[in-house]
């Protein structure tokens, strides 16, 4: 079984809207609904919930009603962190059964295709975790944030940008948040970066992502 969780606990502050930028009009649509409608068509997924700020938990619920998907079975609240959400979703499926597979995927990437969908759920045929990756086409520079000066610069060769959906087998995602939420200076802006930190004993499969899986963060995304 895949279940796919689309995280929609922020509140999009940097889009300076009147609302989370998730429930921002997009093409005759909130961008959520075509988040949601390309996971609900997804022939590898079993299951949909939704991780939503508490606030917009009711909002969400009118239109999960208004729209007509199959597979969205659970309204989650989300945390104040993008990383809380990703345990309150765990926790809410805590009791699946032990050969279950989880699917992140951030609710501000509408246009995710099927075909990167059924990349990850073909990968996780064979691996405990999978993420979404293109390379870099610029040069990366990792700076010294004291001096504001560059520091090294990698091989261009080895950098990838990562985007989302990233699948795991639950029990080991789980077990890596365990460990995670044990350590005081625990930070985490993705959840292949809490497995590779706390559990780096399973490798991180990546499929090819796409260009187009971009993520919505300033105003000038949606034009």
């Amino acid at each position: 079984m895949l279940i796919a969780f689309v995280l929609a606990g922020g509140t999009g502050s940097r889009m300076g809207a009147d609302r989370p930028k998730q429930f921002l009009a997009l093409d005759g649509r909130m961008v959520i609904e075509h988040t949601i409608e390309a996971f609900d068509r997804a022939a590898c997924v079993d299951e949909v919930a939704v991780v939503v700020h508490p606030d917009w938990l009711e909002f969400m619920s009118e239109v999960v009603g208004h729209n007509h998907w199959t597979k969205v079975t659970r309204l989650i609240p989300g945390g104040d962190e993008r990383y809380m959400s990703s345990v309150n979703a765990l926790n809410a499926y805590a009791d699946a059964p032990e050969d279950t597979n989880v699917l992140f995927h951030d609710a501000a990437r509408p246009w995710v295709s099927q075909e990167v969908i059924a990349r990850v759920g073909e990968a996780l045929m064979s691996a405990q975790a999978v993420g979404v990756g293109i390379p870099s086409t610029d040069t990366v520079w990792q700076i010294d944030p004291a001096s504001n000066t560059i520091a090294t610069i990698p091989d261009r060769s080895t950098m990838y940008r990562a985007q989302s959906p990233q699948a795991f087998r639950l029990s080991v995602i789980a077990e890596a948040y365990r460990r995670a939420l044990q350590d005081p200076s625990f930070k985490a802006t993705d959840d292949c970066g809490v497995l590779l930190r706390y559990a780096p004993e399973i490798p991180i499969h990546i499929v090819a992502g796409e260009e187009q899986n971009k993520k919505i963060t300033y105003p000038q995304d949606l034009i």
